[in-house]
C-alpha cells in the first residue's frame, strides 16, 4: 500500500477553533495529523499563519471556500492559499439554487470550468467536494456526481471525494473510487450510520458503517495523495473525536505502510 498523509477538515472543529484558533491547531498537530484542510482561518493573516503551521510542521492541504466566495473574491482566496503553502482550492458545498435541477447544474459545471483554469493558470487545483445531493439529480443519463467530472477537464476540476456520502447515497464507494482513479487526490473519510429516520449520524473512524480498510486500499490504488478525517457532527467532544479517529488510523493503516 502506498503512504499517504493524513489530514483533518477543520470544519469538525469548528466550535473550538472559534474560541481558540491558534491552540486548537496547536492540539491537532500533537494527535499526529500531518495535514489540514481549513475551513476558514480563524481570522489570521496569511503571513501569521503560514509562520504557524511551519513552526508546527502542518501541511496546508488547501481549504474548503464556498461558491459566494469563489464567484466574489477568486483571486483573493488564490493569493491567500498560495502565501499559506496550499495546493488544493475545494468548493465544498451547493445551495438548492445550484444544485435543484439540470440546468442549475450545467450553469454550476460551467462555472467549475472557468474557476478551474484560474486555479490552474495560478498554480493551484481547484476541486469539488460531494455530498449525497448530487445523486439525487441527473444531468442528462448521468447523475450529477458524474457529469461534473464528465464535462470539465481533468486537470481543471478534481475529486475530492467524501466516501461516507457516497455510501449514505446508496451507491458504491469503492466502485467510485475506482472510478475515478489518477483524478482523485483527497479522499474524505467520514464514518457513520442511520439514525431512526434514515439520516446521518458521522461517527468516529471504526465505528460506523464504512469498510474503511477497503476503502482506504482503493484510495492507495487510485493514486490519492491525502485521507482526510471529517466529521460533521460529533458525538463526543471535538478533539476527543478527533483524536480517536487518528488513532483508529494509526492502528489499522499507518502500520501497514
Amino acid at each position: 500500500m502506498r503512504r499517504m498523509g493524513i489530514g483533518l477538515q477543520l470544519f469538525t472543529l469548528r466550535d473550538v477553533l472559534a474560541q481558540d484558533f491558534e491552540g486548537t491547531l496547536r492540539q491537532v498537530a500533537e494527535l499526529g495529523y500531518e495535514g489540514v484542510e481549513f475551513a476558514g482561518y480563524g481570522g489570521m493573516s496569511a503571513e501569521e499563519l503560514s509562520r504557524l503551521l511551519q513552526e508546527l510542521n502542518l501541511k496546508a492541504i488547501g481549504a474548503h471556500v464556498g461558491i459566494a466566495k469563489l464567484r466574489e473574491d477568486l483571486q483573493g482566496e488564490i493569493a491567500y492559499l498560495k502565501a499559506i503553502g496550499a495546493k488544493y482550492i475545494i468548493c465544498p458545498w451547493l445551495g438548492e439554487e445550484d444544485r435543484g435541477s439540470s440546468e442549475a447544474w450545467e450553469r454550476v459545471i460551467e462555472e467549475f470550468k472557468t474557476i478551474g483554469a484560474a486555479c490552474r493558470e495560478q498554480g493551484l487545483v481547484f476541486g469539488y467536494h460531494n455530498h449525497a445531493f448530487e445523486f439525487e439529480v441527473k444531468v442528462g443519463s448521468e447523475f450529477a456526481f458524474d457529469a461534473v467530472y464528465g464535462s470539465t477537464p481533468a486537470e481543471s476540476v478534481v475529486v475530492e471525494m467524501d466516501t461516507g456520502w457516497v455510501q449514505f447515497a446508496g451507491q458504491d464507494a469503492l466502485a467510485y473510487i475506482n472510478r475515478y482513479a489518477g483524478r482523485l487526490p483527497l479522499v474524505h473519510l467520514k464514518d457513520y450510520r442511520k439514525d431512526e429516520n434514515g439520516g446521518m449520524v458521522t461517527l468516529e473512524l471504526g465505528e460506523g458503517e464504512l469498510d474503511l480498510p477497503a476503502i482506504i486500499q482503493a484510495s492507495s490504488d487510485a493514486g490519492a495523495e491525502w485521507l482526510i478525517v471529517e466529521q460533521d457532527r460529533c458525538q463526543n467532544p471535538p478533539l476527543q473525536s478527533v483524536a480517536t479517529s487518528i488513532e483508529w488510523l494509526k492502528k489499522h493503516y499507518l502500520v501497514h505502510v
